[in-house]
């Protein structure tokens, strides 16, 4: 066994299982997909360490792969059937997306950065995933192909997010990290035709992603 399967494998147990992580599917995948190729070259020793991992190499706006207990509790919430087509916000290098891409039935990914959309595409594609990547903003979404089964928030938003909300078919489900209030909490948004129904699933912190920072109050 390589030193990053043994360090995959001890990801799992330790920090995936220990969250009441029971979807094997999501177990499997995680084991299967490389997350130190969505790392910079330099950072991959980090690839596996229990931390929101900085991958964007410099650029101003900075995106990370998220925890994967947080990943992997929010999948399982999401209940992502193998015939679902699902969409990714603010998937940076793409490891979310690559998770997903190995028990849903299609999978697109947004990127607002066009550096990490381009090297997410790469490494997807090395992967001989079929993830669709595009750079757009968070809040847009990707309207031109919705309606989606499943968003998922790789990140957190300070803001209502209702352009994605209306995204989601009838009976979608959406999961992210809310951070509207104090304690952030990933939760999931359920749409019943215009309605929207939120339920809190535990308290979670995760880095913003861009575009869904919440507006700088006006003071006189």
């Amino acid at each position: 066994m390589s030193a990053f399967s043994a360090a995959r494998q001890k990801m799992v147990d330790c920090q995936v299982r220990p969250s009441d992580v029971t979807d094997i599917r999501i177990i499997d995948a995680m084991l299967e997909v490389p997350r130190e190729a969505f790392v910079p070259q330099n950072q991959r020793a980090l690839a596996y360490m229990d931390l929101d991992l900085d991958v964007s190499g410099g650029e101003q706006a900075k995106r990370f792969l998220l925890k994967t207990a947080v990943t992997a509790r929010m999948l399982q919430a999401a209940d992502i059937k193998g015939a679902d087509k699902v969409l990714v916000v603010g998937c940076a290098t793409g490891y979310v997306a690559a998770v997903v891409a190995k028990f849903a039935g299609q999978v697109t990914a947004t990127e607002s950065d066009p550096a990490l959309a381009s090297k997410a595409k790469a490494v997807l594609a090395e992967l001989g995933l079929g993830v669709t990547v595009q750079v757009a903003a968070a809040a847009a979404g990707d309207m031109a192909n919705a309606p989606y089964d499943v968003i998922v928030l790789n990140g957190a938003t300070e803001i209502i997010p209702d352009g994605l909300f209306r995204q989601l078919k009838e009976g979608g489900r959406l999961v992210g990290v809310f951070a509207i209030t104090q304690p952030p909490r990933a939760a999931i948004v359920t749409r019943s035709h215009d309605d929207f129904g939120h339920r809190p699933l535990f308290d979670a912190s995760a880095p913003i992603l861009p575009g869904l920072e919440r507006l700088p109050a006006f003071v006189f």
